[in-house]
């Protein structure tokens, strides 16, 4: 029978040599970049976010872009959580799908007639943002950011 400082010093051994185990239990938090969409003109229909990685596609073509998420509407906000994102640049561009027809409506002239919006509150001068005026450095961990929708 072993006395009650040995039992202890055991203990302290097992605890002592389980750490490592305890921090493999417990995965580092992935890499994420949270876009807050915000000054929806109601909560129809659905917020579209796409996040590019360059200016190939950018912001018109959706198929080029690295990730896409359809987010609902609350309280005239929608969140989109872009997740397992490595370190780099990238821009988000976003539309607001009011009658949930999946794509961004425009009128003959190729105006948008539901709102946009891009990282940085990127704005184009007859036309859309330019990639290089939406980019953000993404370095890794959270990144949180807050686009503002225009109507036009």
């Amino acid at each position: 029978m072993r006395s009650n400082l040995e039992a202890c010093f055991l203990f302290a051994l097992f605890l002592a040599g389980s750490e490592p185990c305890l921090s493999q239990v417990h995965p580092s938090q992935p890499h994420v970049i949270d876009v807050e969409v915000e000054a929806l003109r109601n909560n129809k229909g659905y917020v579209f976010c796409a996040l590019y990685s360059s200016r190939d596609g950018f912001p018109k073509d959706n198929q080029r872009a690295i990730a896409h998420i359809r987010s609902p509407i609350s309280a005239r906000k929608a969140i989109c959580e872009f997740s397992g994102i490595s370190p780099g640049t990238y821009a988000v561009a976003v539309f607001h799908d009011e009658n949930s027809n999946g794509k961004l409506d425009t009128n003959f002239l190729g105006i948008p007639r539901e709102g946009v919006g891009a990282s940085n509150n990127a704005r184009g001068h007859l036309g859309p943002p330019k990639f290089e005026a939406a980019a953000f450095s993404f370095s890794g961990g959270r990144l949180n950011l807050k686009i503002t929708i225009n109507y036009l």
